[in-house]
């Protein structure tokens, strides 16, 4: 916690792409602070680019990218973090930030460090 690369970045405009195939996931508006991780209250078009999968034992249910079927992180949801009561913690190594006018390649390669 505290360390994924967009933990304190919080842009006005763009969005987070998966880092696999370049899907839109998640509207920079929808990052939620003070969390520990990239952490987002909504997909970026309601459900349609990820969808949650299978609940594992930590309590989340699984959120994969219905692009490409990457796993994506883990939503949460009733703990009164947001209005929606809901949270995404995405991992950030699976997304990309795209800034508002800027078009993502076809695929977003990960880069070693």
């Amino acid at each position: 916690p505290g360390r994924g690369e967009y933990h304190s970045f919080f842009p006005k405009e763009g969005y987070f792409a998966c880092r696999a195939c370049a899907l839109p996931l998640y509207s920079s508006t929808s990052k939620i602070k003070d969390c520990g991780w990239d952490a987002f209250d909504k997909c970026y078009y309601t459900d349609e680019n990820c969808h949650v999968g299978v609940q594992f034992d930590g309590g989340g249910i699984e959120i994969i990218c219905n692009g490409c079927g990457s796993h994506l992180g883990h939503v949460f949801y009733g703990e009164g973090m947001t209005a929606k009561n809901t949270r995404h913690c995405v991992n950030s190594i699976s997304m990309k930030f795209i800034p508002a006018g800027e078009t993502p390649p076809a695929k977003i390669i990960i880069s070693a460090k």
